[in-house]
Formats: C-alpha cells, sequence, structure tokens
C-alpha cells in the first residue's frame, strides 16, 4: 500500500538520522554522467539493474520509479544543477518502515574523468534503520555495478 511519505528538503542529505554515502570513479567525464542521471530518465532501467522503470512526471520535475521486487516511488526533484549535483525526495512509496528519503548524487572532475558520489539519506522505524544498516554493503555493490555499468554505456556511445 502507498503512503505518503515525511517532505523534507535538499539538505536532508546532512541531517538525517541515516547517510549511506558511496563513491566511485568513472572515465565519462561530469556533463556526461550528469546528463545520464537528470536528462535521459528513462534511461536508468539500462544501467541500474535494481530499477526496472523511471519515467518522468510533472513536466520533468517529478519522477515516477519501480525497482526490482515491487518497490515503487514518486519523487520531487529538489536540485537538478549541471554538472554537478542531482537530487530526489521521495514522497509517496510503498516500502515499508521508511519515513524521509533523499537521494542526492555529486560530481566532481577527477583527473579526466568523474568521482561520483550517491548519498542515500533517509528516516524510517527502527526495524527499517537496522534492515538498511546490515544491507549497506548490498547498496554498495549495486551502486558501484549500477556506476559501472554507467560507465560502459557512456564511453560505448557515439560522440
Amino acid at each position: 500500500m502507498a503512503r505518503r511519505l515525511r517532505l523534507v528538503g535538499a539538505d536532508f542529505v546532512e541531517t538525517a538520522p541515516l547517510r549511506l554515502v558511496f563513491a566511485r570513479e568513472v572515465a565519462a567525464p561530469p556533463g556526461a554522467v550528469f546528463a545520464a542521471l537528470a536528462e535521459d530518465v528513462s534511461g536508468w532501467s539500462e544501467w541500474f539493474s535494481a530499477v526496472t522503470l523511471v519515467r518522468p512526471t510533472a513536466d520533468g520535475t517529478g519522477r515516477e520509479v519501480r525497482l526490482r521486487g515491487g518497490t515503487r516511488f514518486e519523487e520531487t526533484v529538489l536540485v537538478s544543477r549541471a554538472p554537478e549535483a542531482y537530487a530526489y525526495r521521495a514522497d509517496v512509496t510503498n516500502a515499508p518502515g521508511l519515513r524521509a528519503l533523499v537521494e542526492e548524487w555529486r560530481l566532481t572532475p577527477a583527473g579526466e574523468g568523474t568521482r561520483v558520489q550517491w548519498t542515500f539519506a533517509a528516516d524510517g522505524t527502527a526495524v527499517f534503520r537496522a534492515a538498511l544498516t546490515v544491507g549497506r554493503s548490498g547498496l554498495g555493490r549495486a551502486f558501484r555495478d549500477a556506476v559501472t555499468t554507467l560507465d560502459r554505456r557512456l564511453a560505448a556511445a557515439p560522440a
């Protein structure tokens, strides 16, 4: 059953009770990575294996997201600042125990490529927080695999 979450701002990535931060360097330049994140929203399912659908809503200021296993989100884009930051808030979900969620992608030049940092900032019940803490390594692996696949996809794209 879908339910509305607490509406938080972009600053929640700094104040959330649970913050998971993952980073990886890729060969693609920041602009290309930003375009894949913020402009080719429907392409997420091609490089992030946990994602089955991402569709822009509300004239691009929102997103509908579906994950493997049936978890769904209705989101609001909070930050879309090319080529350095993209963040969104989950407004509605069917994920049990979740009370608030903001995900932020920070992109910084790293040599000829990009350092991609993903912050998963959440609040939820004690059971939710414990499960996410235990599942941290799985989220980290999913992030690393996704960013590696995205980097390969961007390298293969026609210039």
